[in-house]
């Protein structure tokens, strides 16, 4: 993320100072860059930490070399500065931490070494500690221009038995360019900020009552009152933020601190390109992600309107009154937003054929395609999720309904992907439908023996698979288009398993825009079955299994795309050219 994130301090001598800044840098260091050191020894002090090394290395434009450095330095002369405006003491060369990944370099000192960000960083310190603040003085606040860049800033107070009021008044704020990504990005600079904030006053209360215990400091100020007020604070208004914290490794923290914020609410968010209208799926996610917050939120106000009503408990009610109430993984369990484990046994299509056998495999895609009950019975759940989140790709997003894991038959009409326990009893009548396939693994009787392509796979070579369904496919059913075009691919072996996903997606769209056009058919403009079957034909898709598929796929359509059709239908401009 291109920003600077900086602590400042507000001194009761010199006003608004900037204490410590980390900044980025893209470009390389300058080859002299480490003139200060040994040959090895910069990379001996290295230390590898999430992919970020953090090393203290001199670097050729730092300002603390020396008196001609210093003239240069676009910060506050040595004589304009106390103990309370410095951070690094003079000689030090400041933090440099190497993010491997990304060629990025995290630089922490105490200004800027520009002028250009000099005077950015210092204008929006002054602006911190003293206009823009949120009321009570402690808080965030945004503000910024396009010229002097965008400011979040979280004013807080740190304890000090010897400052005026006890308490000094600091800031720490992030500068871009980039209003939109800073705006978006507030929840997460707020809560890793604030956490910031709370170990700086946690280590700094610590100190404070540590100081007031041995010798209290009202008492003696209030035997001084009338002591003018110059002479009372002269010598007690420079005091650094480590001294108050007791922390002698306080700024080598913040940079670490300052290094992952950067680096990770660059991650956060990203930038995607898109190149014409957004497809179904990704319409459909979109709904779903709303759906899931919304309810999130319902979930959050109806549990604080309990919590108001609610009568006090003790500490023992209370502990067990919370165990009850559902975790954030149980909620989203609810909500259907089932996560893939990281381990997948299934690979992909191509793999799962040459596990299944091609006629077995094709009858499971088959019933998949046709929106068919998929039942996978297996002691392992991860290979049950893994053979799911594979079979789920052929499928649009809004067609797929997957109860991954359960210890009860689900009816068709909840889930068409279920996985279940092998001790689950599967109604008869299901076992005899032409509208459900089962998939059985069981163990193999030798481990010599294992389907094909599970050579190499110690998770695989332990099973053997048995597909069944009331109404199997005949090998010489021509079955529908999009099926013989997938399994074309897959049987490709000039084709990597990326083309074939990217085929797959093809595919699904190239059909989606068939479904989108007989849903506007029939649905919205109420043709004849005639025109509807002329319709099918000219789409290509006159055969049963191709018009029972596309039947199906309509009900993954985005409910986005289906209130725009009704409501151009009922508008009355839509309505003049027909009448």
């Amino acid at each position: 993320m291109n920003a600077i994130v900086a602590l400042c301090h507000f001194c009761e001598l010199h006003g608004p100072r900037t204490l410590f800044c980390t900044e980025v840098l893209h470009a390389p260091l300058p080859q002299g860059a480490g003139n200060g050191d040994s040959p090895g020894q910069g990379e001996q002090a290295e230390e590898e930490e999430g992919g970020i090394q953090m090393s203290s290395r001199i670097r050729a434009h730092s300002p603390a070399e020396g008196a001609s450095a210093e003239s240069s330095s676009p910060g506050p002369k040595k004589s304009d500065m106390c103990e309370g405006c410095r951070s690094l003491a003079a000689g030090h060369p400041g933090y440099i931490s190497h993010d491997k990944e990304t060629s990025i370099k995290y630089v922490s000192h105490q200004h800027p070494n520009h002028p250009q960000l000099f005077s950015i960083v210092r204008q929006a310190c002054v602006r911190s500690l003293s206009c823009e603040v949120c009321p009570g003085r402690e808080g965030p606040i945004f503000f910024g221009d396009e010229q002097h860049g965008f400011v979040f800033s979280h004013t807080f107070f740190i304890k000090d038995s010897l400052a005026r009021g006890f308490q000094r008044w600091y800031s720490i704020i992030a500068i871009m360019m980039d209003r939109i990504y800073l705006i978006n990005s507030w929840p997460f600079l707020l809560g890793k900020i604030r956490g910031i904030i709370d170990e700086l006053q946690g280590k700094a209360l610590k100190v404070f009552e540590a100081e007031q215990f041995g010798c209290p400091q009202r008492a003696q100020r209030m035997n001084t009152a009338f002591t003018p007020f110059l002479h009372q604070r002269n010598g007690n208004a420079a005091r650094s933020l480590t001294s108050l914290t007791s922390d002698d490794n306080l700024w080598a923290c913040l940079h670490t601190s300052f290094a992952w914020l950067l680096k990770a609410c660059g991650s956060r968010l990203t930038e995607k390109l898109l190149e014409g209208a957004p497809t179904e799926d990704t319409l459909v996610q979109m709904e779903k992600l709303a759906d899931l917050e919304e309810e999130s939120e319902s979930w959050d106000n109806s549990e604080a309107e309990e919590e108001e009503k609610a009568p006090v408990l003790s500490e023992g009610a209370e502990g067990r009154e919370l165990t009850k109430c559902p975790t954030d993984s149980s909620l989203l369990s609810d909500c259907g937003n089932w996560q893939p484990r990281k381990l997948s046994v299934f690979k992909s299509l191509r793999h799962m054929r040459q596990v299944l056998g091609a006629q077995s495999f094709r009858m499971l895609a088959w019933h998949v395609l046709m929106g068919n009950q998929v039942i996978w019975k297996s002691r392992d759940a991860d290979l049950v999720q893994s053979a799911f989140e594979v079979l789920r790709t052929m499928l649009p997003v809004g067609c797929v309904r997957v109860i991954p894991y359960s210890n009860q038959y689900e009816e068709a009409y909840r889930c068409n992907f279920l996985g279940l326990s092998p001790h689950v009893q599967i109604p008869a009548h299901v076992l005899s439908s032409e509208f459900a396939v089962v998939v059985e693994a069981h163990t193999a009787p030798r481990s010599g023996l294992h389907p094909a392509g599970c050579e190499g796979d110690q998770s695989l070579s332990k099973y053997e698979f048995v597909v069944t369904s009331g109404s199997p496919v005949a090998a010489d059913r021509v079955g529908p288009t999009i099926l013989n075009k997938m399994e074309a691919a897959l049987t490709n072996q000039n084709l990597s398993v990326g083309v074939v996903d990217q085929c797959l997606v093809c595919l699904k769209e190239e059909w989606m825009n068939k479904v989108k056009v007989l849903f506007k058919f029939t649905k919205v403009d109420s043709r004849p079955k005639e025109d509807t079957q002329k319709l099918l034909t000219i789409l290509g898709a006159s055969e049963e299994d191709n018009v029972k598929l596309l039947k199906f796929w309509m009900t993954g359509l985005s409910k986005t795309y289906k209130s725009h059709l009704m409501s151009t239908v009922r508008s009355p401009t839509a309505s003049e050219p027909r009448n």
